[in-house]
């Protein structure tokens, strides 16, 4: 299944002007950068959640950037992104080419802010590719659901990922279940703008999107990386909407327990996408963050 199409889809994407198209290997990345620098420290690294793209950084990103220099990217298989494999999804590959696609860009992450499954990843990158910098996890997607589902769940998006016709019987039924917006409020319980709305809507109607995003589902292996928080040392933030439903706050407890070097802190209010219902209230809570850690790392 094809990608979206930058010329046609694409016209709609916020901070079109900051984006460019980065091949590694077979891959050809979606990546935007912005940013007023940083010296010696490298920059902010971005990851969205399954399902989602650089889009969801729209009014966090610009916000970062005032004081940081901010990599995003179209995550492998998703929105603007193409060239992966599908049966190269699991958790530990998709790492593996974050980082290769850093080290084509030449560049060494300071700190990783990973949304939802993108949390995932940057545990993953700490684990296997020697990411030793802060890790805010906005809505962290990193506890593996409860006991026999711990092994449904991968089963049945398997099960699902190899029919070809489910991304199009999935993006056909968005709007027998309300369109996009209820959607996406029905899932998340969080209100975005009318932007991000329309850029979810262009994704959730396009059956090579929803194939990558089955696919990531079809692949990964929670337990595996719940076995392994215990070797996490990064000092780790958990930034959650009090009134998430996908991931509920006493999951986020769960795994802000596992990790050697983690808090939790509750957005009162806001769902699954809190950093973008109230990005200045995320904003704030991430400088103050990494303003700690960089405190912490000069005493040392």
């Amino acid at each position: 299944m094809s990608a979206l199409d930058w010329s046609r889809e694409g016209l709609i994407w916020p901070h079109r002007a900051a984006s460019q198209f980065v091949p590694v290997g077979a891959a050809r990345w979606h990546v935007q950068r912005m940013g007023s620098g940083r010296g010696d420290k490298g920059p902010l690294l971005l990851l969205h959640g399954t399902g989602a793209s650089v889009h969801s950084w729209r009014s966090l990103m610009p916000l970062l950037a005032t004081r940081h220099d901010v990599i995003a990217m179209d995550l492998p298989r998703h929105a603007f992104t193409t060239g992966h494999d599908a049966y190269a999804m699991s958790l530990p590959a998709m790492a593996r080419e974050v980082a290769r696609l850093m080290e084509a860009l030449a560049v060494t992450p300071a700190a990783i802010i990973g949304h939802s499954a993108g949390a995932a990843i940057a545990l993953q990158l700490a684990l296997d590719h020697a990411h030793t910098g802060p890790i805010i996890g906005l809505s962290a997607a990193l506890r593996p659901f409860p006991g026999a589902m711990a092994q449904i769940f991968p089963a049945i998006a398997k099960t699902l990922f190899v029919n070809p016709l489910v991304p199009r019987i999935f993006t056909g039924s968005i709007d027998l279940v309300g369109g996009a917006e209820r959607f996406m409020w029905r899932s998340t319980h969080s209100r975005i703008d009318r932007e991000g709305i329309a850029c979810y809507a262009r994704l959730l109607k396009h059956p090579g999107h929803a194939g990558g995003a089955l696919a990531m589902m079809a692949n990964w292996n929670l337990p595996a990386l719940r076995e392994q928080m215990g070797a996490v040392t990064n000092p780790v933030l958990l930034l959650h909407g009090a009134n998430d439903p996908a991931i509920p706050p006493d999951w986020a407890r769960d795994a802000a327990g596992w990790l050697p070097n983690a808090r939790l802190e509750l957005l009162p209010g806001l769902g699954h996408l809190a950093h973008e219902e109230a990005p200045e209230l995320a904003a704030s809570h991430i400088a103050a963050f990494l303003a700690g850690a960089d405190a912490g790392e000069a005493q040392r």
